[in-house]
């Protein structure tokens, strides 16, 4: 089951927490010995790979509010532990701990920061 979210600008979109927005490259229509797969068995791989988009910010760590040193900024802020994946990384991730959604008629996929195994990362590729 997938999700349908009106609009065109990714950058409207805001991830919460520790998931990370991924587009599902376009899967193989044949195998290696060049038989035809027929379309639904791809999507029930248990390993998929993606593009990243969009992270969110992160795990967050509570605010520390220590009482007996009042000369410290007591500020509320929420901070942020960061995650490894960056926009343009390859994911290999889990399909099956991922939400599909569709979003400006582009099919992607939400998943937790736990269900990525593998980041590969080419700092040349958009330059």
């Amino acid at each position: 089951m997938s999700i349908e979210i009106s609009g065109q600008n990714l950058e409207k979109l805001i991830l919460v927490g520790d998931r990370v927005l991924i587009k599902p490259k376009t899967p193989h229509d044949k195998t290696k010995t060049g038989l035809f797969l027929p379309p639904g068995v791809q999507e029930k791989e248990s390993i998929q790979i993606g593009y990243v988009v969009k992270v969110g910010p992160g795990y967050p760590i509570p605010a520390i509010n220590e009482i007996d040193e009042p000369w410290k900024d007591k500020s509320d802020d929420v901070k942020y532990v960061p995650l490894q994946p960056k926009a343009g990384d390859e994911a290999i991730y889990l399909q099956k701990s991922g939400w599909d959604i569709e979003f400006g008629n582009e099919k992607y996929v939400i998943v937790p920061h736990n269900a990525i195994l593998m980041l590969i990362r080419d700092e040349g590729l958009f330059s």
